[in-house]
């Protein structure tokens, strides 16, 4: 679920309020000093880390599940305040940290068992699968539990350490995880959070002792990223930029379909890398869809996220993304596209722009072609599933999608041919049992479900001749 990361002049780790525009607080970077200690702990901490029987790391990481829980309320007052997502699914994400952790306590040891394969030429073979040693993890601002959890769950099990870099607008979020790690018992030095610049980062993925580096974020970013890990010879997993399809070819209740598509695409105020950022819906139903949409969207003022009182909407993580977004929509409606509610950008410093809703975008609109990160629901018409399909793979991302229909069969045909990482017909596949990631521009590698615990390990051969 990614956010832009920043590739401008740090400002530093700061909480600013998005819903009032106020600097809450200030935290200092950490010191050329600090990060060498971080990385010698890290390095010392796996030596051990790597030897406790993987049973017993399991049941440590089930106790950092159960805190995400017991602390859910305190946990989600932070990120509402952090970074303006409303409370209740601040508190949600916290809770769904523990499914996660969970999970990887759960199922990772038989997930990391080692696994017999046929030797030919006689002897014994089996693929083992071992921790490499520290990595690195970047993480982003829109999902400040959920995306570190999904990183930091597998590897903890796997016996891997980690430094973890968070945003800097999150630092609250950041300390509050690694508190609740050093409370459940991960070993001094296993689990790091470093309030580092992006220099410093740099030093890092080249420091020999670091074996891989994890990034949610911005395309950009990961372009900056994977070049410093292949120019330093590291495994990467990138999560980037998504422009998911959402292609609805039929309905028996249109309005319900609708206000189900805006229902996802609301969610985290529109921020997140898999939202339905591209609503393609059939001719016949399209008109009906789209006056759904605009009347969910009317109407809706700025409201607190701390309180969520109905017909508010929450603001973007900062005023410079509330801005971003605008002058994409001024780009799409100035070459011709048609706006049918919201898109007003609301006086600063506060971060709040009204949630639209927009047709009519072409190729030659920034809107065709970048991502969208907000509220923003863009529908196309089509009159065919090959014009769909087309339509859907029109894109430099390949995240997600999905595809609805009354004819499940009809569905399944166009969702397996979508060049997506997560292909869903009729719903969406969503926990953490279900792998996530994509492909081309979005980025490579995987995380939660069984893959996730397949990136960051040695899949080392284990050979017994006789």
């Amino acid at each position: 679920m990614t956010a832009t990361a920043q590739t401008t002049t740090q400002p530093g780790y700061r909480v600013l309020n998005p819903a009032t525009g106020e600097v809450v607080e200030e935290f200092p970077t950490a010191t050329d000093a600090e990060i060498q200690d971080a990385l010698a702990r890290s390095q010392e901490a796996f030596q051990s880390w790597k030897e406790v029987p993987i049973a017993e790391r399991a049941k440590i990481v089930a106790k950092v599940a159960d805190l995400f829980t017991e602390r859910a309320d305190e946990l989600a007052a932070i990120i509402t305040e952090e970074m303006g997502k409303p409370l209740s699914q601040s508190k949600g994400e916290a809770e769904f940290c523990t499914d996660i952790f969970n999970y990887f306590a759960t199922e990772g040891p038989a997930l990391a068992a080692d696994q017999e394969i046929k030797a030919i030429g006689g002897g014994r073979a089996l693929i083992q699968r071992l921790p490499v040693g520290p990595l690195l993890g970047i993480m982003p601002w829109n999902y400040p539990y959920y995306q570190v959890a999904r990183f930091a769950a597998p590897n903890l099990v796997l016996g891997n350490t980690i430094i973890l870099k968070h945003a800097e607008s999150c630092p609250r979020s950041a300390l509050a995880i690694q508190q609740i790690m050093d409370d459940a018992g991960i070993p001094a030095g296993a689990y790091i959070n470093v309030f580092a610049t992006h220099e410093q980062i740099a030093d890092i993925i080249a420091d020999p002792r670091i074996q891989g580096v994890s990034l949610t974020g911005s395309e950009r970013a990961g372009a900056i990223i994977g070049e410093l890990a292949g120019k330093n010879l590291k495994k990467a997993v990138l999560e980037l930029g998504g422009s998911d399809p959402y292609v609805v070819l039929d309905a028996e209740d249109v309005p319900a379909a609708a206000a189900a598509a805006w229902e996802f695409r609301m969610e985290n105020t529109g921020q997140a890398c898999n939202s339905n950022k591209r609503m393609i819906v059939m001719d016949d139903i399209y008109d009906g869809f789209v006056a759904e949409l605009a009347k969910q969207a009317k109407d809706l003022k700025p409201g607190n996220p701390a309180e969520e009182t109905e017909g508010t909407f929450a603001p973007l993580s900062s005023r410079a993304a509330a801005e971003a977004l605008a002058e994409q929509l001024k780009d799409a409606v100035n070459k011709g596209a048609t706006l049918h509610a919201g898109g007003q950008l609301h006086d600063g410093p506060a971060a709040y722009i009204a949630p639209a809703v927009l047709t009519g975008v072409t190729p030659d609109m920034r809107a065709y072609t970048e991502e969208l990160f907000g509220p923003v629901a863009v529908v196309y018409k089509v009159s065919s599933d090959e014009e769909a399909l087309k339509l859907a793979n029109d894109t430099q991302y390949g995240l997600g999608g999905a595809v609805f229909s009354t004819d499940e069969e009809r569905a399944r045909r166009i969702a397996h041919q979508l060049e997506v990482g997560m292909a869903n017909v009729n719903g969406l596949g969503e926990g953490a049992d279900i792998p996530f990631g994509g492909v081309k521009r979005s980025g490579f590698g995987r995380e939660l479900g069984p893959l996730g615990m397949d990136e960051f390990v040695n899949k080392r051969l284990f050979y017994i001749s006789g």
